[in-house]
């Protein structure tokens, strides 16, 4: 008992010591991956900061949160994309025969085709119609019929499936396509699927529907990034019918009900050799999830046998997968890119606005050079820290003469960028570090003077009932509250 009373008193004597040590070194270890790993100079400067001012806890949640383990994991797991689906050399559309199909006051937007085709290493595929669908109301009922009509297969990649009235009819959807003998493959975000409780994946499994969640478990050795999701929206029918953007399933997009916290998004509907794209990018995650590789007639039919037909078969179009792994900064580069090559318009929707420094120069690059740019964001955000933190850097696209929009209620979900009423670049990324850096994204880039006129004026129809925002208006801000948005704006990484 004497010889344990001395080693407690020895303990306690140099504990301090041991724990300021020890402090010392993890602090140091912790920082040292960080410079070494940390593209984003920001973020750098964040983390060493947190991990320094409070030691132990800033390690800790550096661990969990700060560490991309996913590029790691990744290897041997994920391909790519073309590897799913046969070369569709009828339908490609390479560089010198869009240069063609464009019009004459855009012939730079060839480059941007350019840039797409290195950062993807997928081809422009002509013959593909793409129609959008305005809120739950219209992309809803056209979603659940697609399922109805389902003979073979049905995939849903989504980042929130809410258990609510609307969620509830997906469900009974897929269990019907079940019961007929279609293959149903469904696949949540790990986090994006507590949004409701219980999670919807107790009812689809208890009726039969095949459902996996990306990036479960909460443990650091099972869960290689516990900050990333998957925010991707892909749904295909039959390896024929696709859609996509930035709707989730839940009741808040469908306003003819009248739900409490109304949201307005817009979903399209996709024919056409792209849709194998779709499905491949979704097989990508799917396989990542499961181990599991879906392939065959089931999911990727012969193309000629799903080329819709007519007016409105003239997009040429690719998908743009960006993630945290081998796709990183895909979106943030084709933004840029898009940007650059713009003559005359360039209309930006998008409800989180936190560009970094790259895209503010790329905007205000833009507007130097006679470019009308228009930012439209809503005016009641769902997420009040990231609006506040947008509106202490919002001077900084103000100042060269960028436009920004404040729109009316309800909150405005969109992401939509149109380049010269001929460029669309859809799909579901924010203009946030959460989007360009840490999320599982996929954008579309499309080509057709239609379907951005479409766009466009539902950018307008919004632009009409909405408070454009002045420098001097930002400007004149109380101080407590510029303080507010300025410490938040230092968060921005995190948020």
């Amino acid at each position: 008992m004497e010889a344990v009373a001395q080693f407690a008193q020895l303990l306690q004597a140099f504990w301090p010591l041991f724990n300021t040590g020890a402090g010392v070194a993890i602090s140091l270890l912790a920082s040292a991956h960080v410079v070494l790993y940390k593209r984003d100079s920001r973020a750098a400067v964040a983390w060493v900061g947190l991990i320094w001012l409070a030691p132990f806890l800033g390690v800790l949640l550096y661990v969990f949160l700060g560490i991309n383990r996913v590029r790691r994991r990744v290897m041997g797991r994920r391909g790519h994309e073309s590897s799913h689906y046969p070369p569709p050399d009828r339908y490609d559309c390479p560089t010198e025969a869009l240069r063609e199909l464009l019009p004459a006051s855009c012939p730079d937007l060839v480059e941007m085709a350019r840039l797409g085709e290195t950062l993807t290493q997928l081809p422009l595929l002509r013959g593909n119609s793409i129609e959008p669908l305005f809120n739950g109301d219209e992309a809803y009922p056209a979603m659940l019929e697609a399922i109805e009509q389902a003979r073979s297969s049905v995939t849903l990649l989504v980042y929130i499936f809410d258990n609510d009235a609307v969620g509830r009819e997906f469900l009974d959807a897929f269990a019907r396509a079940v019961e007929r003998g279609v293959e149903v493959c469904v696949l949540i975000d790990a986090v994006g699927v507590r949004y409701s409780v219980p999670p919807i994946t107790h009812g689809l499994r208890k009726r039969g529907v095949r459902v996996e969640l990306f990036m479960s478990g909460l443990l650091t050795w099972r869960t290689p990034y516990l900050n990333l999701r998957n925010h991707r929206k892909i749904m295909v029918v039959d390896g024929r019918l696709g859609f996509t953007g930035g709707m989730n399933i839940r009741a808040a997009h469908a306003l003819e009900t009248l739900p409490n916290h109304p949201t307005m998004d817009v979903h399209f509907r996709v024919r056409g050799p792209v849709v194998a794209q779709l499905q491949a990018a979704f097989v990508e995650d799917w396989q990542f999830t499961t181990g599991e590789l879906i392939e065959g007639e089931n999911w990727f039919p012969a193309l000629q046998s799903h080329l819709p037909a007519g007016e409105g078969a003239n997009v040429v179009a690719r998908i743009i997968p960006d993630g945290p792994d081998q796709h990183m900064d895909r979106m943030a580069m084709a933004f840029q890119g898009a940007l650059a090559t713009a003559q005359h318009s360039v209309r930006i929707m998008t409800p989180y606005f936190l560009p970094d420094r790259a895209l503010i120069s790329a905007l205000n690059i833009c507007a130097l050079r006679g470019v009308t740019v228009d930012i439209v964001l809503p005016s009641e955000n769902n997420l009040k820290m990231i609006a506040w933190a947008a509106m202490a850097q919002m001077w900084q696209v103000m100042e060269w003469g960028c436009r920004v929009w404040l729109s009316a209620p309800p909150f405005e979900h969109s992401k939509l960028l149109v380049v010269d009423g001929t460029l669309s670049l859809i799909g579901s990324s924010n203009w946030d570090p959460r989007s360009l850096r840490l999320n599982f994204e996929l954008g579309v880039e499309c080509y057709d003077p239609e379907l951005a006129g479409r766009i466009e004026q539902h950018i307008e129809r919004r632009i009409a009932g909405a408070h454009r925002v002045t420098k001097a208006e930002v400007d004149a801000r109380p101080l407590p509250i510029k303080l507010r948005d300025g410490v938040l704006r230092l968060a921005a990484p995190f948020l």
